[in-house]
């Protein structure tokens, strides 16, 4: 303990003694609770106050603990936590809300294929009891479903052959429900009908949670600032260190009060827009404007494109496109874009036909129509299904190399001046626009001499059957001009769950190489924001990532050595502030955007700090923590803080700040899209549930969109 002292006064570097201290104190602290209630990481949780979402789930609410080193003492981070659980209770019942069904008796026209199928996989590993029987209490573990119905699952019985329903006839005087539905199989052999099978609860829900009941869970776990501190201050109660046996033995003491903080707020920057407009320059109040008397800084020019329609002409009749095509050009002229040709050609395809088909008859019409490079295929989308928007970006981005731009059909009939503009912002870029920038004497470390910004982020495949297969996606994009506004991006594919980028020295080469066709010259600084990184992995990141972004530098000359800093950002943690003066809120009750914190709470000695960059819009705001691992341009704390906090206003995809620095949040868009070009069908961070260890291949995107924004 002396060392973690040492440390905490900075006094000394983390040794693996300190570690070893601060491990020790997270076991303490979680032991007792642990025995209590089901324990998940460094998390708890109770069943009290559960709420049932769709899919035979159901989300607990628990708390986060964790022991934290900060400046002089050892801190505990106690935050609100919810995960999902397998409901408990008679299977058949979890069957039919695994099916959306109303009820059980909805299941008597038995299960189709694809039916079986998703029922099997959500249920596989399952714990249950059998309820037919008072005596057994011994729990078993679904392995699979039978193929064929209870009344026709045959097996060996003394000698003769009988069907599991007959059975339960003759041996328990048990006439079954659900003939006509699947068995359980739980070893080898032994087969349980539905209906006799309880699920035992508190079992948590391993598979990745689909979109409806990702929403679900939102709902549910939203809470504004508020209300989450009250219930933070009631976890206290739960938690009741001062009684902790454990704690006492150990000689360790918590504050039962939250850690007051000294925070400040940084000034708002200047936005730019294009000269002509008639408000071309912005301070926007509480991270919030519109586009209401303003025009991009540099509009696009779309004259070659085509609409095609992923519905019938019966269901989206071509007045009805026409009519927002008319909207959205006009939008996207105001708003300072060329649009020579407001009448593009319209097709109409099926959502379940030759979707790469559909899209190349689009793009040979946009280009025969106009007699020019076909530029944007805007499609129209019946719903927000994946399947569909994942296969025309595959196409556009990997097969044709054209820019591709999804609405929503629901959007298309009652058109939305906003909506538009939201959607113009998004074409520009995609066409090589910029949207707006910042005004350079805010911005000096990248104006005074030539500087690119780097973001760099890895999507892993989640938990699940065959996921060890599957490889994880590295993005890196970067500024390819003097604003900081356009970016390109380079994407590998490496070996699965790696964090650290195998191909960096590379990917970075090339975006150097990128920037240097833009703009003429060598980027003479490199500020690099890193995302998804834990501390446990910095010391890999810096003797790895660093030494890449170095070796790529010598690669292009031998004599160029721009400086570079290098910066983890860092949006997975339990960190939350809370205004003591409600006067020093926003609407939300959220601390207000530029918000910085940067004591007590913070590392002992390293440069770190907590940023607040975004308007809160609902529940609690999550900071983003900023680590610096590495800095040879010198930054103080206000200058990086500023820097960072002014980048998150131009971000291309709207007129708000947002949360994270542009290039990091465009690397994490990057990733998910680049899940979209596996062949075969959209790589799925889910597990191969489906297609068991096949292989995942993936298209690389055409060389035309690679200079420009197609992600956004």
């Amino acid at each position: 303990m002396g060392e973690l002292f040492q440390f905490l006064r900075a006094r000394s570097r983390m040794t693996n003694n300190c570690q070893t201290a601060i491990m020790a104190l997270d076991a303490i602290i979680g032991h007792k609770v642990s025995t209590l209630h089901v324990a998940v990481g460094r998390s708890f949780f109770t069943p009290e106050g559960s709420r049932s979402i769709s899919g035979g789930a159901e989300v607990w609410q628990g708390y986060y603990q964790s022991a934290r080193p900060t400046r002089d003492k050892m801190m505990i981070n106690i935050d609100l936590s919810a995960t999902a659980f397998y409901e408990g209770g008679r299977l058949v019942q979890i069957v039919a809300k695994i099916l959306e069904l109303r009820s059980p008796d909805d299941l008597r026209r038995g299960l189709s294929e694809r039916e079986h199928q998703k029922v099997e996989r959500k249920i596989r590993n399952l714990k249950i009891r059998v309820n037919h029987r008072a005596e057994a209490r011994t729990s078993s573990k679904i392995e699979r479903l039978t193929q064929t119905p209870a009344s026709r699952t045959m097996f060996e019985k003394d000698g003769n052959t009988i069907d599991v329903a007959t059975y339960f006839q003759t041996t328990y005087n048990m006439r079954l429900i659900y003939p006509f539905l699947p068995c359980v199989i739980v070893r080898r052999n032994v087969f349980l009908p539905l209906e006799v099978c309880d699920v035992i609860p508190g079992q948590r829900h391993m598979r990745k949670l689909d979109g409806k009941q990702v929403d679900e869970m939102m709902n549910f776990t939203r809470q504004n600032p508020t209300l989450r501190a009250n219930k933070i201050r009631a976890g206290l109660n739960i938690l009741d260190y001062r009684n902790d046996e454990y704690m006492q033995q150990f000689g360790v003491r918590v504050s039962n009060e939250m850690a007051m903080v000294d925070g400040r707020i940084l000034p708002t920057p200047t936005i730019h827009y294009h000269p002509s407009s008639r408000d071309n320059r912005i301070r926007p109040a509480g991270g919030v404007w519109n586009l209401r008397d303003k025009k991009v800084a540099t509009g696009a020019t779309l004259g070659s494109w085509c609409v095609l329609a992923f519905l019938s002409p019966d269901v989206l009749p071509d007045h009805d496109i026409i009519a927002f095509v008319r909207e959205l050009a006009n939008t996207c002229q105001d708003t300072g874009m060329n649009i020579p040709n407001k009448n593009p050609p319209i097709l109409h395809a099926n959502p379940q036909g030759n979707i790469e088909e559909s899209l190349k008859q689009a793009w040979l019409r946009a280009g025969n129509s106009a007699k020019a490079q076909p530029q944007l295929i805007l499609c129209i989308l019946p719903n927000t299904g994946q399947p569909l928007y994942a296969e025309i970006k595959r196409v556009s981005d990997t097969v044709i190399g054209v820019a591709t731009q999804c609405v929503q059909n629901r959007y298309i009939r009652q058109t939305k001046k906003q909506y538009c503009a939201n959607v113009c912002l998004k074409i520009n870029v995609k066409l090589g626009g910029m949207n707006s920038f910042i005004d350079p004497t805010q911005i000096p470390f990248i104006s005074d001499r030539p500087t690119i910004l780097m973001g760099a982020d890895v999507t892993h495949p989640a938990p699940g059957p065959g996921s060890d297969e599957r490889p994880s996606i590295a993005a890196v994009t970067a500024s390819v001009d003097a604003k900081a506004s356009r970016y390109a991006a380079s994407i590998r594919i490496q070996r699965g769950r790696t964090e650290i980028i195998a191909d960096l020295a590379n990917m970075v080469k090339e975006l150097l190489k990128a920037f240097y066709q833009t703009c003429g010259r060598k980027p003479e600084r490199i500020l690099f924001y890193r995302d998804g990184i834990s501390e446990s992995q910095f010391g890999s990141i810096i003797t790895t990532e660093i030494a890449a972004i170095k070796a790529a530098c010598q690669a292009l000359d031998v004599n160029y050595k721009p400086t570079i800093t290098f910066v983890v950002v860092q949006k997975r943690h339990h960190t939350r502030f809370f205004p003591i003066d409600r006067r020093d809120a926003d609407r939300t009750g959220n601390c207000p955007p530029g918000t910085v914190i940067e004591t007590v709470i913070t590392h002992p000695f390293e440069f770190d700090f907590y940023l607040q960059s975004h308007a809160g819009l609902l529940g609690t705001s999550r900071p983003a923590h900023y680590y610096v691992l590495y800095d040879d341009n010198g930054f103080n704390p206000d200058m990086l803080q500023t820097l960072s906090y002014n980048l998150c206003y131009i971000y291309a995809r709207c007129t708000r700040s947002v949360s994270l620095v542009p290039p990091v949040y465009y690397a994490h868009l990057v990733t998910n899209r680049a899940k979209l070009h596996a062949r075969g069908g959209p790589f799925s961070d889910t597990g191969s549930e489906e297609g068991g260890g096949a292989a995942v291949t993936f298209g690389v995107v055409k060389p035309e969109l690679q200079r420009v924004m197609y992600f956004a």
